[in-house]
């Protein structure tokens, strides 16, 4: 499973960061950054990314399998 960003989206509300801060991070700029990207996201943060998708504010994020 992967999370992928839709950039153009994101207004950098910082959501995503406080439910998988493991996974998220926005930069000093308030850009999202995935500390993960291009990489599959460990078993054991499944659940953190899928809730971070879920209550993203504007739909910026995305799973793939």
């Amino acid at each position: 499973m992967r999370v992928t960003i839709d950039r153009e989206r994101c207004e950098g509300h910082g959501v995503c960061e406080a439910v998988a801060p493991a996974l998220f991070q926005l930069d000093d700029q308030g850009d999202l950054v995935m500390l993960l990207e291009d990489h599959d996201i460990p078993a054991e943060q499944h659940d953190p990314a899928v809730q971070s998708v879920l209550t993203c504010p504007v739909a910026a994020l995305r799973m793939e399998n």
